[in-house]
């Protein structure tokens, strides 16, 4: 009876309460305890690598809008759609930009940090 209830707590050869992937993805071996500082990692990592696409597009959207307002010979039309394209890329990049702040804003007027995921995590955890 003892052994058991000592292999229903062992997954394959680690034992339970570690890590088990899928793959060699550096996490093997890794405490249960430490799974929200990994996702706080990738949900940063994340947001950070979103931010600069956002950042490339609105430079790729502002080169071509330029490029469309030179383009436009004079043409009204084709001048107003280029400066409503360069209009819409910068307030797309200041959507993304000031959501990080808003979030940070909504999190101060109900007394939660939301930007602190692993804590926000830690703080439900059921124990």
């Amino acid at each position: 009876m003892k052994n058991d209830i000592k292999k229903s707590l062992v997954y394959g050869s680690v034992p339970l309460g570690l890590l088990k992937g899928l793959g060699k993805l550096g996490f093997e071996n890794t405490a249960v305890t430490s799974a929200p500082d990994l996702f706080t990692s990738l949900l940063s990592t994340t947001i950070g690598l979103m931010t600069m696409i956002a950042a490339i597009w609105f430079m790729f959207v502002f080169i071509t809008g330029a490029i469309s307002i030179i383009g436009s010979g004079g043409e009204k039309g084709a001048y107003e759609a280029a400066q409503k394209k360069i209009r819409t890329g910068l307030i797309g990049l200041v959507v993304v930009i000031s959501a990080i702040f808003i979030v940070d804003f909504v999190g101060w007027i109900i007394g939660v940090n939301l930007i602190d995921i692993a804590g926000l995590i830690k703080l439900v955890q059921v124990k």
